[in-house]
C-alpha cells in the first residue's frame, strides 16, 4: 500500500465521538446566533469560528491518521498532544461557550435541570475552586508529567481504552490551564491579570524541562518506539529528539504569544485615539512639557575637545564608523557560512566572541555606550525610513523591558547549553537575524523601537553604561527654560531629535541612551554636551527620569539588571571544573537527565531562581527587620541597582580574560 493510501485508510470515523462533537457544535451555534442579536459586540462571528475550529482540532487529533501513526512515531504522538493541549483549549474558550451553550439547549432542560444545578451554592464553590489558577496550573503540570512517565505512557500505547483516557485527561487538564489565561465570558478572575505572566512563564519552564528530557536523553524513553517497525528514516533516538523539539519550540511559542496577549490586555489602558496618523513629535511634546529642568553644572565636556568633539558631532563620521562595522559584519557572516567551521580559524568565531566583547567593556569603562553609537544594525532602519511611510507607535502595553529580558535569558541559555560561541555557522545566523529584526521592527514602528524594547545587546549596554564616566546632558538648564521648540526631543526640518523620548533637561544618566548625538545636532542653542560625571552615581539617584520614571517603580528594569548581574557570575562559573562536576553529578543522580538537561537546570537556577530568591529574601528582611514601609518591588529594586558595578566588574574580567588569552 502506498503512503497516500495508508494515510487515507487511517481515518477513524468513530460514530459516538463524531455525534457528540456535532451536537455540541449545533447547540453552541444555536445559542450564539440568539445572543448575537442581543449582544453583537460580545458575541461577534469570530467567536463562533473559534469554537468551531477548536472542536475540529479535537476531532483531527483523535480521528485523523495522527492517531494511527502515533504507535509507530513518537513525534506524531506528540503532535496529537500539542493539538489537544495548546491549540484546541484556547480556541474553545475564545468562543466564550458558557452562555451560548445554555442558550442553545432546550429551555425546559435549562430551567428544570441545568440551571438549578449550576445555581446551587455547592456547585458555585466547586467551580470557583476548580478554576483557581493554582489548581489549574497544578492539574496541567501533574497531568503532563504523570502521563509521560514510561509505565503510563506504555500502557496508553498498548491499550486503546487507556489511550483514550490519556487524551481526555490532557484535554480536560489543558482546558483548566487555559481558563485563567483566556478568562472566558462571563467568568471572573481570581488573580490580577498580570499575575498570569509568571503563571505562563512557570508553565513554559516546566514544559522546557520535559522537552529537554526527550531531546537530550541518549537512550529511548519508551520501549514501544524502540521496538516499533521503522516506517520512516528516523531512528528511535532521532524520533524522540524531534518529539522533544516539537514540545519545546511550538509549545513555547504558543505560551509566549499568550503571554504577550495577557500583558497587552492587562496594561493597555483605554485610550482616546487622536484622528489622523501617529505624530511622534506632538505626542512627545505633550508627554514631556511638564518635566522639571535640572542644571548639570560646569564639568569637563568631551564635545569641547578640538578635533575629537567635531568628529563626534558629525553625522557623517558616525555613518563612516557604522559602515566600517557593517563591512566587518558582512565578513563575519561570509566566513561563518562558507569558511572553516573551527571557531579559532574563523572570523565568526574570533571577532564577535574574543575581540568585540572586550572592546565593548573597555568602551563602556572609558567613555560610555560607544557600540550603539557605531551600531551597524541601524543601517537597515535608515534604509527603511527612506523607502517606507512613517511607522506606527510601538504598542503601549509593550513599552517595557520584559520582552528584552526574555530574549536575553534565551540568549544566555543558548550560549552556554549549545555553545554558539563555538559555532561560526550559528554566529553568522545571529548577525543576519539582528539585521533582519532591526529592519522589520523599525519598518513597522516609529522611533527607535528596536533599540529601546527589543535589542538584547542594547539592553546589556544600557545597564552597564550606568557605571560609565560620561553622560549626555544639558550644559545650562536656564537656556532650556527659554526654549519653546524642544528640538532636542522632537527634532526639526533638518535634524531629528531623540527617538528614545529622553527629554534632556529631565534626563538622568545613560539608561536608554544610544549616544547617537542626534539631540546635540538638533539643539538650536548648542547647549548639550558629553559631560564627565561620577561613575555609577545614577544607580542611587531616586529622581524621576525622562521616559523611564523612577527606577524603584520599574520592576522590568530591576529584572533586567538582576539577570545581567547573575549572568555575569554564572557565565564565568560555567567555565570552571566545579560547574562541570555539578552537571555530571546531577545527570548521574537523576538517570533520565542528559548532561545537557542538567546544564539547563543548573543555568536556570543560576540565572533566575537563585537571584530572585536572594533579592526577594533581602527585600522581605528589610521590610520585617528594618521596618521599611515601601512596597516589596521597590525595596528589591533598591538592592538590585547598586549591584550593577559588581556585575560589570565580572563581565569585564570575563571578557578581558578571553581577549588576553585569545591574543
Amino acid at each position: 500500500m502506498r503512503v497516500e493510501e495508508a494515510v487515507l485508510a487511517s481515518w477513524q470515523l468513530a460514530p459516538l465521538e463524531l455525534l457528540l462533537l456535532v451536537l455540541t457544535l449545533v447547540v453552541y451555534l444555536r445559542g450564539a446566533a440568539s445572543l448575537r442579536r442581543q449582544m453583537p459586540e460580545r458575541f461577534a462571528p469570530w467567536r463562533a469560528w473559534s469554537f468551531s475550529a477548536g472542536l475540529l482540532v479535537v476531532w483531527v487529533a483523535s480521528a485523523s491518521p495522527l492517531d494511527a501513526f502515533a504507535s509507530f512515531l513518537l513525534w506524531v504522538h506528540m503532535v496529537q498532544h500539542l493539538l489537544l493541549m495548546f491549540v484546541a483549549p484556547p480556541l474553545l474558550w475564545l468562543g466564550a461557550p458558557a452562555s451560548p451553550m445554555l442558550r442553545g439547549l432546550p429551555a425546559s432542560l435549562v430551567h428544570g435541570v441545568v440551571g438549578p444545578v449550576l445555581a446551587a451554592a455547592g456547585m458555585r464553590k466547586f467551580v470557583a475552586a476548580l478554576t483557581h489558577p493554582i489548581v489549574c496550573w497544578l492539574a496541567f503540570v501533574v497531568t503532563t508529567w504523570v502521563w509521560h512517565l514510561p509505565a503510563l505512557y506504555e500502557l496508553a500505547l498498548r491499550n486503546s481504552f487507556w489511550h483514550g483516557a490519556e487524551h481526555i485527561c490532557f484535554l480536560a487538564a489543558s482546558l483548566l490551564f487555559w481558563w485563567p489565561i483566556v478568562q472566558p465570558f462571563p467568568s471572573k478572575a481570581h488573580w490580577p491579570r498580570l499575575a498570569i505572566v509568571p503563571y505562563l512563564l512557570l508553565a513554559s519552564m516546566q514544559m522546557s524541562i520535559l522537552a529537554a528530557v526527550f531531546s537530550f536523553r541518549d537512550t529511548p524513553l519508551y520501549a514501544t518506539y524502540a521496538e516499533a517497525p521503522r516506517i520512516s528514516s528516523l531512528s528511535a533516538l532521532a524520533d524522540q529528539a524531534l518529539a522533544g523539539a516539537l514540545m519545546w519550540v511550538p509549545g513555547s511559542i504558543v505560551l509566549l504569544v499568550a503571554l504577550f496577549a495577557v500583558v497587552l490586555d492587562a496594561l493597555a489602558p483605554p485610550l482616546v485615539r487622536r484622528p489622523g496618523t501617529f505624530d511622534p513629535g506632538r505626542e512627545r511634546r505633550a508627554m514631556f512639557a511638564a518635566w522639571p529642568r535640572r542644571k548639570a553644572g560646569a564639568r569637563f565636556d568631551l564635545l569641547a575637545v578640538p578635533v575629537l568633539g567635531a568628529w563626534l558631532r558629525s553625522a557623517t563620521f558616525r555613518r563612516v564608523v557604522q559602515l566600517g562595522l557593517a563591512g566587518l559584519a558582512i565578513l563575519v557572516v561570509a566566513d561563518g557560512f562558507f569558511g572553516p567551521q573551527a571557531s579559532g580559524r574563523n572570523l565568526a568565531g574570533v571577532l564577535p566572541w574574543t575581540y568585540w566583547r572586550a572592546f565593548v567593556v573597555l568602551g563602556l569603562l572609558v567613555l560610555g555606550n560607544v557600540f550603539c553609537f557605531a551600531c551597524p544594525f541601524l543601517l537597515p532602519r535608515e534604509l527603511a525610513r527612506r523607502l517606507l511611510p512613517p511607522g506606527r507607535a510601538w504598542p503601549r502595553a509593550w513599552q517595557s523591558k520584559w520582552f528584552a529580558v526574555v530574549l536575553l535569558l534565551i540568549y544566555f541559555m543558548a550560549y552556554e547549553v549549545f555553545g554558539i560561541w563555538d559555532s561560526p555557522y550559528w554566529t553568522a545566523w545571529i548577525v543576519v537575524g539582528y539585521f533582519a529584526t532591526a529592519l522589520v521592527v523599525d519598518s513597522f514602528f516609529a522611533g527607535a523601537s528596536f533599540c529601546k524594547y527589543v535589542c538584547p545587546i542594547g539592553q546589556f549596554h544600557f545597564i552597564q553604561s550606568m557605571v560609565s564616566p560620561f553622560s549626555i546632558e544639558v550644559r545650562d538648564t536656564d537656556t532650556c527654560g527659554s526654549c519653546r521648540t524642544r528640538d532636542c526631543l522632537v527634532g526639526n526640518d533638518e535634524v531629528r531629535g531623540c527617538e528614545l523620548d529622553l527629554y534632556l533637561p529631565a534626563k538622568v544618566g545613560n539608561l536608554d541612551c544610544t549616544f547617537c548625538l542626534d539631540c546635540v545636532r538638533a539643539c538650536p542653542s548648542d547647549n548639550i554636551g558629553l559631560l564627565a560625571r561620577l561613575p555609577a552615581a545614577e544607580l542611587v539617584d531616586t529622581r524621576p527620569r525622562a521616559s523611564l520614571g523612577r527606577l524603584a517603580t520599574r520592576p522590568d528594569l530591576a529584572a533586567l539588571a538582576l539577570l545581567l548581574i547573575a549572568a555575569a557570575f554564572v557565565g564565568a562559573l560555567a567555565m570552571t571544573a566545579p560547574f562541570v562536576g555539578w552537571q555530571r553529578s546531577l545527570a548521574s543522580r537523576f538517570g533520565f537527565l542528559s548532561p545537557r538537561a542538567a546544564d539547563i537546570l543548573l543555568l536556570l537556577s543560576g540565572f533566575v531562581v537563585l537571584p530572585a530568591l536572594l533579592v526577594g529574601a533581602a527585600g522581605l528582611l528589610a521590610q520585617r527587620v528594618g521596618r521599611v514601609a515601601a512596597p516589596l518591588r521597590q525595596v528589591v529594586a533598591s538592592f538590585v541597582f547598586p549591584l550593577v558595578p559588581l556585575g560589570f566588574a565580572m563581565w569585564a574580567a570575563h571578557f578581558l580574560f578571553h581577549f588576553v588569552a585569545g591574543w
